[in-house]
């Protein structure tokens, strides 16, 4: 997906990079598939203390829900519209299955209005199209992949995401994943051919701080602007440093690179790799 630019009428357009949404077919969700989103809490637990900063206010959305089983053995179905989602980054894909059904899934790249797909273990290898990855090629370029059968996908859901499939040992798989790290899967998983739509996320410019409000994200402040009291980085005359070993968070815990993994949770025997490379 290309990428538009906008005159410079204001300061805000200047620097404004937006997608080119040409692939968007169809602008107002099927109502039917949608449900009322709760009220923006905006980071606070049910005391209405903040327990996660910065969220706040923004647009309101309708939740789209989104068909991540895939259970609906050979029916094939066709794409009837490509929709934005206001909730994730990816694009979602409307199904009109063959026996009158509807649902939405998340949309591959390549795939548009019009495109047939099919899920269930004799489906054809094509992109869109859901299987077991015990049905699949070593080789194959996989997303929105099961961790557990039958739970629905779990990885490889962003915009622009995919996971390859590397190798079959016994009843798992090998798959590579978005960061690098290589993980044991159950080959009862299932994942979906090709890799996500919305390519170009990640090259998007909000162009003006109003942007992000609407997407309910508050401002940040630096620690280091703040004063001693408020966080471990507040003080000093001027631009002045940390004066610390490591950055950390406003309650003095390490950060940038903290591992914060269990060391003794039951999924570790899964990785065979690392992202950090160990």
């Amino acid at each position: 997906m290309a990428l538009k630019r906008h005159n410079p009428t204001s300061p805000g357009r200047r620097q404004l990079v937006t997608p080119d949404r040409s692939a968007i077919s169809k602008k107002k969700p099927e109502r039917s598939l949608t449900t009322g989103r709760r009220n923006n809490k905006a980071g606070r637990n049910a005391h209405g203390h903040v327990t996660v900063r910065h969220q706040g206010g923004g647009h309101k959305r309708r939740l789209r829900e989104i068909d991540f089983r895939r259970d609906k053995d050979g029916i094939p179905a066709t794409v009837a519209a490509i929709e934005y989602d206001p909730n994730r980054s990816a694009h979602i894909a409307l199904l009109f299955y063959a026996d009158g059904e509807k649902r939405y899934i998340i949309a591959p790249d390549g795939v548009a209005a019009g495109t047939k797909v099919m899920s269930g273990p004799q489906a054809p290898i094509r992109v869109g199209n859901c299987l077991p990855l015990d049905s699949m090629p070593v080789g194959t370029v996989v997303h929105c992949v099961e961790l557990t059968p039958g739970k629905g996908a779990q990885l490889a859901r962003s915009a622009g995401a995919e996971a390859q499939f590397v190798a079959r040992e016994g009843r798992y798989a090998l798959l590579k994943l978005p960061s690098d790290e290589m993980r044991m899967v159950d080959v009862r998983c299932r994942a979906t051919i090709g890799r996500v739509g919305n390519v170009d996320h990640d090259n998007l410019s909000m162009g003006k701080a109003g942007r992000n409000r609407w997407r309910g994200k508050r401002p940040s402040v630096r620690g280091s602007a703040m004063n001693p009291v408020d966080h471990p980085h507040g003080g000093g005359e001027g631009k002045a440093p940390i004066g610390m070993d490591s950055p950390r968070s406003p309650w003095g815990k390490k950060t940038l690179g903290k591992r914060t993994r269990k060391v003794g949770k039951p999924s570790n025997r899964f990785i065979v790799r690392r992202r950090y490379g160990r």
